[in-house]
């Protein structure tokens, strides 16, 4: 991985909001992974599990022993040279789209971060509050600085709901769905190889159609930042 290759991938997402790079992970690591999540503890609430879906909220906090697996020296590498020096974890999220899980997510982007309380703040809100997790919509400069890499355990194209994007919609603040004007705007969908990552950037514009093949998703989304919060909040889920 040459970081001549991810200046190039720093730019794009600057440009566009995301970026795909392949062959991060081997099949072995993949597997690695695969059997840590399935050797978990599913008991906890933060487990959640459906016919639709089985995700695990604040997952490097739950499976900690999946940590190492997960931020292997290209991953380190790509933080360090795309992101920054000071960049840390804020949140995490396994998603495993079963073959038989049919939904599709309409075009939103990702306005909220995950705080240990809820407390009165200029800038700060709306709240949602969920299982005792609190979430707030933050000043824009703080969902600016985000990245997101999707870590993906299989296969994605747009036969099994790779997410879709509005390339440079990161760049227009609060961009409401409803009011995307297709003359203007395109969409792009984002392929992504088993062992790839995808990075992007909250603000951008995103969603995924329905799975029409029948083939499962698996996806490690992980939020990083490298902005401290007002002294009365902290992030929930940081880890350096």
């Amino acid at each position: 991985m040459e970081i001549s290759d991810l200046q190039r991938h720093k730019d794009h997402i600057f440009e566009k909001g995301f970026t795909v790079i392949h062959k991060i992970f081997s099949d072995e690591e993949i597997e690695k992974i695969s059997e840590t999540i399935r050797k978990a503890d599913a008991s906890n609430p933060n487990f959640r599990k459906s016919a639709d879906l089985f995700a695990v909220r604040q997952f490097l906090k739950e499976i900690p022993q999946v940590t190492d697996l997960v931020f292997n020296e290209r991953i380190k590498t790509i933080i360090r040279e795309i992101f920054g020096e000071k960049y840390f974890t804020v949140k995490s999220i396994y998603f495993d789209k079963p073959e038989t899980s049919n939904w599709y997510v309409a075009y939103h982007q990702d306005l909220t971060i995950s705080v240990d309380k809820k407390t009165e703040l200029d800038g700060f809100g709306p709240w949602t509050t969920k299982q005792n997790q609190f979430a707030v919509q933050p000043p824009l400069p703080v969902l600016e600085n985000i990245y997101t890499i999707r870590i993906h355990l299989d296969d994605t194209d747009e036969h099994n709901g790779a997410l879709k994007v509005v390339p440079g919609s990161h760049a227009k603040g609060v961009y409401r769905p409803e009011t995307i004007d297709w003359n203007t705007e395109t969409e792009t969908v984002c392929n992504v190889e088993k062992g790839g990552i995808m990075i992007m950037k909250p603000l951008l514009l995103h969603g995924s159609n329905r799975t029409t093949d029948g083939r499962r998703r698996r996806v490690i989304h992980i939020e990083f930042s490298d902005k401290d919060l007002p002294e009365e909040l902290c992030w929930s889920e940081r880890l350096n």
